[in-house]
Order: C-alpha cells, then sequence, then structure tokens
C-alpha cells in the first residue's frame, strides 16, 4: 500500500505531461479507442494490467 499513491501520482504526471505537450495526437488517440469494440479494449485493459503487475513484481 505504500507503493499505491507514489504510482498513481507517477500515472497522472505522465498523462498531464502527454497532454499538455501533445494535445492533438491525445485528442486523435481517444478517437481511435472510441472506435474500437468494447471486447477489444478490455483485452487491451487487461493486457497493460497484466504488464504493469509484472513490471511490479520484477521491480518489487
Amino acid at each position: 500500500m505504500d507503493h499505491l499513491l507514489p504510482a498513481l501520482a507517477l500515472v497522472l504526471v505522465i498523462e498531464g505531461l502527454l497532454l499538455a505537450l501533445l494535445p492533438h495526437r491525445f485528442g486523435e488517440a481517444l478517437r481511435i479507442l472510441e472506435s474500437q469494440p468494447l471486447e477489444r479494449l478490455r483485452t487491451i485493459g487487461l493486457g497493460a494490467a497484466c504488464i504493469g503487475l509484472l513490471i511490479y513484481w520484477i521491480v518489487k
């Protein structure tokens, strides 16, 4: 639990920088995501969560 808040803060920093530095690309990415089927988005989200968990496990 000690790592949860710093990890969430880092996510906000990265997403904030992307939005601030590349707002046009960020908007394009959102439009592309919006056009994808829900099942594909679920699969991508689950894959990203698994990769993040694996990286956390390796680093810790």
